[in-house]
């Protein structure tokens, strides 16, 4: 039998004739249990709201996007879609062209972006899903607007008076070259047949156009492309198909995963979860010194046992490893009575959305095995640090007094 774990388990059992000592032993085991499930709380608040925010732009990028190496188009050939259409592991593919715009209609003005879509766009996408009323429109100049941009101009939808859409005319020189009756933009008529939303960002953002409709208004012939958008099939690697792009488009573009179409995005998001967890660790941290406290107040509450055992032939080291197994001990206990606290108010959240944003949508949170493991892990890290601590006190010199 292991002599220090029997006489901890038995320290950790019993009440000590002291009242006080019992009162700080059980604050002590509170407070880690409050601080565990705490910081798995948030954890899973915070993985489910960035699960949330990314659902926003996942809408939008697709899983694997082709953007120009140098300016803002590239060229496709037939030829180039012939071979993209036989990759293994490709699904489908979708060109996009898109331009910086001024919209106008009647008095109200705004800048945003009109992006030209093929017909496989929708399928490449989940853009669809993200219409709240309208449709795409079966005339070659319907085009999708975002709920922000819809607000802001209050265009009417299958109206005869269509928004107006124009940007910079391509090319150089000056306007007296291209003389003074000439208009320095190129123009064109949208009629609006739907309208998306998403996030106040990206309501505001794009106007969905056809690609051949944006394409003659940027001057640009058919080949002419700003992006090709790609769809995996659910088991493909999207290292090799990645690959295989790059083999047909060269170096005239650069294939890019979704989270690196968003780094600046997942940086903001990991960096704010770090700050978070090093928040609360750092709350652990300060309520940890409270186990110090209470093994050394064990520690002299049970100095005559000490000494008997001392007398017995128990060791220095093997007197402090009974209080630190007693340490470690209460705070692994804690640390897992607090998660399994934690793991039923996320479970109950996900199942009961009992916590509301608004009167239709529940907070969003997300159970998550490593955060589960996180929590474990440094409460374990932490009860060993202090107990470690705390059972370097006892000493020969405290045993003989």
């Amino acid at each position: 039998m292991n002599f220090p774990l029997y006489i901890a388990k038995r320290y950790l059992r019993s009440k000590s004739s002291q009242n006080a000592v019992n009162i700080i032993n059980f604050i002590t085991f509170l407070v880690i249990v409050i601080g565990s499930a705490a910081l798995f709380i948030v954890l899973s608040a915070f993985a489910g709201l960035k699960t949330f925010s990314l659902s926003f732009s996942n809408t939008f990028d697709p899983d694997l996007k082709a953007s120009p190496t140098t300016g803002k188009h590239f060229s496709i050939s037939a030829e180039d879609e012939s071979a993209l259409e036989e990759i293994e592991g490709l699904a489908n593919f979708s060109k996009e062209l898109e331009e910086r715009a001024y919209l106008t209609y009647k008095e109200k003005s705004t800048i945003a972006y009109i992006k030209g879509v093929d017909e496989n766009y929708r399928a490449v996408t989940g853009v669809d899903s993200t219409l709240i009323f309208g449709n795409w429109g079966s005339d070659v100049n319907n085009g999708v607007i975002g709920i922000g941009i819809y607000n802001l101009l209050g265009v009417p939808m299958n109206n005869r008076t269509a928004m107006e859409v124009l940007v910079p005319k391509p090319g150089e020189g000056s306007l007296s070259q291209q003389g003074f009756n000439s208009k320095p933009y190129d123009d064109l008529s949208l009629v609006v047949s739907g309208v998306y939303a998403v996030e106040e960002s990206l309501d505001k953002k794009y106007v969905f156009a056809r690609l051949a409709l944006v394409q003659e208004l940027l001057q640009k012939d058919s080949t002419e492309v700003s992006g090709i958008n790609f769809k995996l099939m659910d088991n493909a690697s999207p290292d090799e198909v990645r690959n295989s792009i790059n083999a047909v488009l060269g170096e005239k573009a650069s294939v890019l995963t979704r989270r690196e179409q968003n780094t600046s995005l997942y940086r903001m998001l990991n960096t704010e979860n770090l700050a978070t967890y090093l928040i609360f660790t750092l709350v652990l941290i300060i309520a940890l010194f409270n186990v110090v406290g209470a093994i050394i107040m064990m520690i002299l509450d049970k100095q005559q046992n000490s000494k008997t055992l001392f007398s017995l032939g128990t060791t220095i080291k093997e007197l402090r490893r009974i209080y630190f197994i007693q340490g470690l001990l209460v705070t692994s206990f804690g640390g897992l009575i607090g998660v399994a606290l934690g793991s039923l108010l996320i479970g109950s959240q996900l199942a009961f959305g009992w916590l509301k944003i608004t009167p239709s949508l529940a907070y969003p949170v997300e159970f998550n095995v490593i955060n589960l493991l996180i929590v474990i892990g440094t409460i374990v890290v932490l009860g060993v640090i202090s107990s470690k601590i705390a059972s370097s006190r006892i000493t020969e010199k405290l045993i003989s007094a």
